[in-house]
């Protein structure tokens, strides 16, 4: 009986996260900067959509940073021996913060978009057109930034789905201006801002749920484990595969384990070896666990998890 394991460590240029730090920290200078620009137009103008729009510019600022302390802390070596894993779930916490601020302020949008009900605030429609055409000019030059990053990160697509959240907004400011503009009603504006509540809900709601897999060991959604099974089945040497679990560790990292049982006369180290690349090559799982014995023990049969 014996262990094998394939190890990935991950250094900080060599984590997804680690390697679009740098986007990040651009992407939260410019938010950062425009977010007070957006925040004193929407106060100025009475815009609920210039207002809604800043609502989310601050949610982004703080999820951009929480990403951006994230990624460092992901990649920052374990020097307490008692995270075995590392902190790299730190960008999955990150990621999670994310949906709760995006929920938050869908909520809010749409709580004030009621009380307005019935009431004819005045609009200041230029500084509405001319704030949110520079809102979507920075958010267009962040999604730039972050898209690459936004396919290998989770913590990354969290700030990616933020702004591009963000850039539907700045349209729909810029929709809301031109409505108010032509029509001189109002309440063009309190429709967009509540439009923009709900696809900022929406987009919480998909990453949430990618989010709530990683935390739950679900096998990755690229993953067929039957697949696995029947490539580690095919191995030479391996008569049969059991409790294999495979999961997420955080993006661009997933795990594995298992128990292979050797057929008889099988070199068990030339089983793992071979088991090891399989699951590299094909399944992208970079770090396995794998068990090799010559029949199944009496704690595979009595585990049933």
């Amino acid at each position: 009986m014996g262990a094998g394991h394939g190890h990935g460590h991950a250094t900080p240029s060599a984590h997804a996260g680690g390697r679009h730090r740098w986007r990040l920290a651009v992407t939260f200078a410019m938010v950062a900067v425009f977010l007070v620009v957006e925040l004193v137009a929407g106060l100025l103008s009475g815009s609920l959509a210039l207002i809604s729009d800043a609502g989310h510019m601050t949610a982004d600022v703080v999820a951009l940073g929480a990403a951006l302390v994230a990624t460092k802390i992901a990649t920052r070596p374990d020097t307490t021996g008692r995270r075995s894993y590392g902190s790299y779930r730190a960008e999955v916490f990150a990621s999670g913060l994310t949906v709760l601020i995006m929920l938050g302020v869908a909520v809010y949008v749409v709580v004030e978009a009621i009380g307005r009900i019935g009431e004819e605030p005045q609009v200041q429609t230029g500084a509405m057109l001319v704030v949110g055409s520079i809102g979507l000019g920075v958010n267009i030059a962040s999604m730039m930034l972050l898209r690459q990053g936004s396919t290998e990160s989770l913590n990354v697509k969290g700030a990616y789905f933020e702004v591009v959240a963000d850039a539907a907004g700045s349209v729909g400011v810029i929709v809301a201006g031109l409505l108010v503009a032509w029509t001189e009603q109002s309440w063009w504006d309190t429709l967009v801002a509540v439009a923009i509540g709900v696809f900022v809900a929406v987009r919480a709601v998909v990453l949430g749920r990618q989010v709530l897999s990683v935390l739950g060991q679900h096998v990755p959604h690229d993953i067929e484990i039957e697949r696995v099974t029947a490539d580690l089945e095919g191995v030479p040497g391996v008569g049969g595969v059991h409790d294999l679990h495979v999961w997420t560790l955080t993006s661009g990292m997933n795990v594995a384990t298992a128990h292979l049982v050797v057929d008889d006369g099988a070199d068990a180290q030339t089983v793992l070896t071979s088991a090891q690349s399989v699951l590299a090559v094909q399944h992208r799982i970079e770090h396995a666990t794998l068990q090799v014995e010559a029949t199944p023990t009496k704690q595979c049969h009595e585990v049933t998890w």
